[in-house]
C-alpha cells in the first residue's frame, strides 16, 4: 500500500482531527546559496492550539515533499527547511485520534504512516534543515530528526520525547535516530530518564548542547539567523562536525542504566521503557529500517496495550478535568484577595506563607504564639527568597519587594484586621483548631475566608461553634507544598458559594490542581493511603515478613514503598490519621499495635539506612510483635487492592468526590500516583479487582481502555 493510500485510510479513524497545513515557499538564501523551499507546519490556530500530526495533517505534509522533492531533483532549489508556526514546533502525534483506535492493524498504520512521511526527508537530492523555533515534542521532534541538520531557539520553553510518560515508544523515528546521532547514553537520558522523571522538559540551550541541534540562535531573530547559517552550510563555509558514536561498552552501559532508571520508577509494571529500551539496543548496528519496523511493531502493541490509554487518561485529568474542577460555583461569585493571613509559624505555615507570597504577590502575615516563633517563620520565608535570588530565579528588585511583603506579628487583632483570605496551619486537634478559628473570626472582616489545612479533621465541626460558618473552607494542601499539584477543596456543611468561589479562585493563581471534595473523613488521598496503609499493616501485624508486605505492591509502580512513604509521612501523623477514620470506620480501619509501639519508642520509621539502602531497623525489629498468619506477596497484594477497591466504592456511593475520576487526580496530582497506571481505577479495573469487589467497573470501557 502506498503512503497516500495509508494515510488515506488512517484518515477515516480520526473523525474530529486539527488538521495541520504544510505550507510550501520560496526565496533566495544571502550569500548567493540558491534558490530555497521552506515548509511551515501550521494548524491555523494560535500558539495555545498546539500544531499535531494525525493522518491528514501527515498526508499534508506528504503532498508538500512531493513538491519539493521534484523542485530538488530538477535542480530547482539547493536546499529545504521545515519549521513552525509562531512559538510552536510541532507536539506529536494527535492523540485524541489514538485513544479511539480499537484495531491492531490501524494503529500499525499509524506508526507506518508517520515513518514513511518522515523519512523521506533523509532522501531527498539536496540537504534538508529543521528549525525548532518553538515547542517541539514527540513526532514533532522526530520530523526534524530526519532531516539532515537542525537548529534550535534559545526561547524554546519545552523540547522533549514524551511517549515512555504516556506509555508509549518514540516511534516515529525517535528510538532508532537519536542514539545514532547523539550516542545512546544521552538518548536513554533523553526517551527514558526525563519521561519517568515526571516528564521533564529541556530548554532549547540543552537541545543544542546535547548535540540533537547542530546551531542556537536568539529567539527574536530565529529564523533569519537559522537561514543565514543555512546558505553558509549550502556553500560550505561552515562544516557541522559531530562526534563519534561509541558502538562498544558505552552503548551497553547507557542500556543497562536505562534498565536501572525504568526498574526504580515503575518496578517492571510498565511495558514503555523496556520496549523503547530493547530498540534503543538494537539501534547500534546503525541499520535505520530495522529500527523503524521494531518501532512501528511496539507503537501498534503499546497502542492496544491498557498502559497507554491510562496514559492517556492521566494527561486528560490533568490537563482538562485539573483545570476546570467539577462542582466549583461560578467563578464570578468569587471576591478579591489582596491580603492573606496565616495562623502558625511553623514549617507547614511558612511553607504556605511562600507559596501565597509568590503566586498572588500580595501582603502575607503571620501569627504565632510567641516572638520566637513568627521570627522563625519570616526568617524561612527571607531565607527562600534568597535561594531564588541566588538561582537567578528572580531579581534583586523583585527579592526586595516579596520580603517587604511578608510580616510577622503576635497580635491577631493587628495582623487579620484587613485580611481577605485566612488560612490556619496549627496543630491537628479539633480544640485547638476551634479556638483558633473563634479568636480569628473575633477580628477578621466579616468577608474574609477562613481556610483551615487540617488533613483529616471535620471542616463542618470546626466551624460549628462560629457566628458565620459559612465561610469556612478546607484548603487541604499536600507536602512538599511547592511540589506536589493537588490542592482538597473541602466544603463544610454550611459553606456559602462566594466562600467556595473564592477559595476555587485563590488555587487557580496558586497553580495548583483543585478537587471539590466533601466533608467526609480524612477527604480522598489520605482516606485511600491509610486504608492501604492500614491494610500492609495488617499483614505485617498478623505475621507476614516486612520485606515480603513492601514487596507485594511493586506492581503497582509507586513512587515509593508503604513503609519508605510512612516515614515520609511521619510515623507520628500515620497513627492520628489511623486513628481519627478508625474512629469514623472501625470496621474498615485498624490502628496498628505495632506502628503505636514504633511511635511511643521515638522512631521516624522501619528502617535504617546504614549501607545507602533501606534496611529494617534492628530497634524496630525488636518492638514489632507479630502473629503466625504469613501471607505470600500474591496474597498480600489481593487484600491491599481488594482494600482500596471496596474503599473507593463506598467514597463514590457517600458523593466524597463527584465520579472516579476525582478518585485518579487526586492520588495522580497529590500522592505522585503513576501517571502510566492511569492513578488507581484504570489499574483496579484492568486486573478485574473492581468487579471481584464491587461487581462493577469504576470507569466506563473505553474511557482509560481500548473501546469495545
Amino acid at each position: 500500500m502506498s503512503t497516500t493510500e495509508l494515510l488515506k485510510q488512517a484518515s477515516g479513524l480520526f473523525p474530529d482531527e486539527v488538521v495541520t497545513s504544510a505550507h510550501v515557499r520560496h526565496f533566495d538564501l544571502p550569500f548567493g546559496a540558491g534558490r530555497f523551499a521552506l515548509i511551515t507546519l501550521d494548524n491555523g490556530l494560535d500558539h495555545t492550539k498546539p500544531t499535531t500530526f494525525g493522518p491528514a495533517s501527515l498526508a499534508n505534509l506528504n503532498a508538500a515533499i512531493d513538491q519539493v522533492e521534484q523542485e530538488a531533483a530538477e535542480g530547482a532549489i539547493a536546499g529545504i527547511g521545515i519549521t513552525g508556526k509562531p512559538f510552536i514546533f510541532a507536539v506529536g502525534a494527535d492523540l485524541k485520534g489514538v485513544e479511539l483506535l480499537k484495531e491492531h492493524e490501524h494503529a500499525l498504520a499509524i506508526g507506518k504512516g508517520g515513518h514513511e512521511v518522515f523519512k523521506r526527508l533523509s532522501g531527498l537530492a539536496v540537504p534538508t534543515f529543521a528549525y525548532y523555533n518553538g515547542a517541539a515534542m514527540g513526532g514533532g521532534v522526530e520530523v526534524g530528526l530526519h532531516c539532515t541538520y537542525r537548529t534550535v531557539s534559545k526561547a524554546i520553553p519545552a523540547f522533549s520525547l514524551p511517549e515512555v510518560f504516556l506509555g508509549l515508544v518514540p516511534g516515529w523515528g525517535g528510538c532508532t535516530l537519536l542514539p545514532n546521532l547523539i550516542g545512546a547514553d544521552k538518548a536513554v537520558s533523553v526517551i527514558i530518564e526525563n519521561s519517568l522523571n515526571q516528564n521533564k522538559q529541556l530548554k532549547g540551550k540543552q537541545v543544542f548542547e546535547l548535540g540533537i541541534a547542530d546551531a542556537l540562535f536568539e529567539g527574536a531573530d530565529f529564523l533569519e539567523q537559522s537561514l543565514l547559517w543555512t546558505a553558509q552550510v549550502l556553500k560550505g563555509d561552515i562544516t557541522v562536525e559531530r562526534p563519534e558514536i561509541d558502538r562498544g561498552e558505552a552503548w551497553d552501559q547507557a542500556v543497562a542504566k536505562g534498565r536501572f532508571i525504568a526498574d526504580s520508577k515503575v518496578h517492571g509494571a510498565a511495558p514503555a521503557a523496556y520496549r523503547a529500551l530493547e530498540i534503543i539496543e538494537a539501534a547500534r548496528n546503525g541499520d535505520l529500517q530495522q529500527g523503524y519496523d521494531a518501532e512501528d511493531q511496539a507503537l501498534a502493541d503499546l497502542i492496544m496495550g491498557g498502559e497507554l490509554r491510562a496514559g492517556i487518561y492521566s494527561f486528560n485529568l490533568v490537563q482538562k478535568r485539573g483545570k476546570r474542577p467539577v462542582g466549583a460555583p461560578d467563578k464570578s461569585l468569587a471576591r478579591p484577595v489582596t491580603k492573606v493571613g496565616v495562623v502558625g509559624a511553623g514549617l507547614m505555615a511558612s511553607q504556605l506563607a511562600l507559596l501565597f507570597l509568590r503566586r498572588l504577590e500580595v501582603p502575607v502575615v503571620l501569627t504565632d504564639i510567641d516572638q520566637e516563633r513568627v521570627d522563625k517563620g519570616v526568617g524561612y520565608v527571607h531565607g527562600e527568597i534568597d535561594k531564588l535570588l541566588g538561582k537567578g530565579r528572580i531579581h534583586q528588585d523583585k527579592a526586595n519587594r516579596l520580603k517587604a511583603l511578608v510580616t510577622g506579628v503576635l497580635d491577631k487583632a493587628e495582623g487579620f484586621a484587613d485580611a481577605d483570605f485566612i488560612i490556619e496551619a496549627v496543630f491537628e486537634e479539633m480544640s485547638v483548631k476551634q479556638k483558633v478559628f473563634a479568636e480569628v473570626e473575633a477580628v477578621a472582616p466579616a468577608h474574609a475566608v477562613l481556610a483551615t489545612n487540617t488533613s483529616s479533621l471535620s471542616v463542618s465541626e470546626m466551624a460549628a461553634k462560629l457566628q458565620h460558618p459559612e465561610r469556612v473552607v478546607g484548603f487541604h494542601f499536600f507536602n512538599p507544598v511547592a511540589i506536589l499539584p493537588l490542592l482538597e477543596i473541602v466544603r463544610g456543611e454550611q459553606t456559602d458559594d462566594a466562600s467556595l468561589a473564592t477559595a476555587f479562585a485563590v488555587a487557580k493563581k496558586l497553580k495548583k490542581t483543585a478537587v471539590l471534595v466533601k466533608d467526609a473523613p480524612a477527604f480522598v488521598v489520605n482516606r485511600i493511603l491509610t486504608r492501604f496503609m492500614g491494610e500492609i499493616q495488617n499483614v505485617i501485624d498478623e505475621g507476614t515478613p516486612v520485606e515480603v508486605a513492601e514487596k507485594a505492591v511493586e506492581p503497582l509502580g509507586l513512587p515509593m514503598s508503604p513503609l519508605v512513604l510512612l516515614e515520609l509521612v511521619g510515623p507520628a501523623i500515620g497513627l492520628h490519621v489511623s486513628e481519627t477514620l478508625n474512629r469514623a470506620f472501625p470496621d474498615r480501619f485498624t490502628v496498628s499495635p505495632n506502628l503505636k509501639a514504633v511511635v511511643e519508642a521515638g522512631k521516624r520509621g522501619f528502617y535504617v539506612y546504614d549501607s545507602g539502602k533501606p534496611e529494617l531497623d534492628p530497634e524496630v525489629a525488636a518492638l514489632l510483635k507479630q502473629g503466625d498468619v504469613v501471607l505470600t506477596e500474591d496474597q498480600v497484594r489481593d487484600r491491599v487492592l481488594d482494600a482500596v477497591a471496596q474503599e473507593i466504592g463506598l467514597m463514590l456511593d457517600e458523593g466524597v468526590v463527584a465520579e472516579a475520576q476525582d478518585i485518579d487526580l487526586c492520588l495522580i496530582t497529590g500522592a505522585g500516583w503513576p501517571f502510566h497506571l492511569g492513578g488507581i481505577t484504570p489499574y483496579l479495573d484492568r486486573e478485574g479487582v473492581s468487579e471481584r469487589v464491587n461487581g462493577k467497573p469504576f470507569l466506563a470501557p473505553g474511557v482509560a481502555s481500548v473501546p469495545a
